[in-house]
């Protein structure tokens, strides 16, 4: 079981969640005792913010719409040694929460996901299931370790986690921002298996597939670009080159037959494509310093905060 003397935070995004912010507080109210419930608010337009004050939990609010926006409000504001970030939508299941918890209390880690299990046939989209896969797939290939779900909204951070974590995404891509983030520095990470349920009768879910699928595959080639900067401009570089290589060839041909150039044009463009070529892999070599002493500064405030102990 969960030691009580540590101060956990359960943080609720809610957008429109009337008919199931009151059981999600009320079921983890009953998971985690000691806990305290803090649901933000993010502009509802029905009773979201009544209903889940009515059932006990602290009830904060952020103007600026976006699960980002709220997830930075909530990092910013709440005080605890562990977080707990479930969305409002009772598809998640509370029971897990002590045994994801202790997970992290007991291996010493900084985040757990609740790897989402489904439960009905309605719980999980087709379209989302297929595009978590293939984003997860995307990560896997990119940063080099293998998340099975990095679009879960069910995660428990330390506090090192929460409080060094810069949060820069607007909406639902906050999720791959979090896994990012985490395998750039190598924090210690797990995932532990969680049903995953349908949404209550009157609830819906605010994410469209293509929109948000677009825009988390964006978020994660910005978050390539951001953290592997020689390796994105060496590619850009190296198709420039083979272009102008290819161009370059008739015209070197011509040139070693005749001792001419009637292709002035195609010289032209080789030569300037080869000029951005090797400028773009100077940009990737400077950039690769930059960004290495970014991760520098982020693991410096990651360790500026104390390590979580069990008592």
């Amino acid at each position: 079981m969960t030691t009580v003397s540590l101060r956990i935070a359960v943080l609720v995004p809610c957008y429109n969640e009337e008919t199931a912010v009151a059981g999600v507080v009320a079921d983890f109210r009953t998971a985690l005792p000691s806990a305290e419930i803090y649901v933000y608010d993010n502009n509802s337009r029905d009773r979201t913010a009544a209903a889940a004050r009515d059932a006990g939990a602290i009830v904060r609010s952020e103007r600026r719409q976006g699960k980002g926006h709220v997830v930075r409000r909530m990092f910013a504001d709440v005080d605890a040694d562990v977080y707990l970030l479930v969305d409002g939508d009772a598809t998640y299941d509370a029971p897990t929460a002590p045994r994801m918890i202790d997970k992290l209390l007991d291996e010493h880690l900084d985040m757990v996901v609740g790897l989402r299990i489904d439960r009905s046939q309605a719980a999980y989209r087709l379209g989302h299931r297929t595009g978590n896969r293939m984003l997860t797939g995307f990560l896997a290939w990119t940063f080099g370790r293998d998340f099975q779900d990095i679009l879960s909204g069910y995660r428990v951070f330390s506090r090192r986690f929460v409080k060094s974590f810069p949060v820069l995404s607007d909406g639902f891509e906050i999720e791959t921002e979090l896994a990012v983030y985490a395998l750039e520095l190598s924090l210690p990470v797990a995932e532990v298996e969680t049903p995953y349920y349908a949404r209550p009768e009157g609830s819906f879910s605010k994410l469209n597939t293509w929109r948000d699928g677009f825009r988390i595959l964006g978020t994660m080639l910005k978050l390539y670009r951001a953290e592997r900067p020689l390796r994105f401009f060496a590619a850009i570089g190296i198709l420039l080159a083979a272009v102008s290589i290819v161009l370059s060839i008739p015209v070197a041909i011509t040139f070693i037959e005749t001792g001419l150039v009637p292709r002035l044009p195609t010289a032209v463009l080789s030569m300037g494509l080869m000029i951005m070529a090797m400028l773009s892999v100077s940009s990737g070599l400077v950039l690769d310093t930059v960004t290495r002493g970014r991760r520098e500064i982020k693991m410096l405030a990651y360790l500026s905060q104390p390590a979580l102990k069990r008592n």
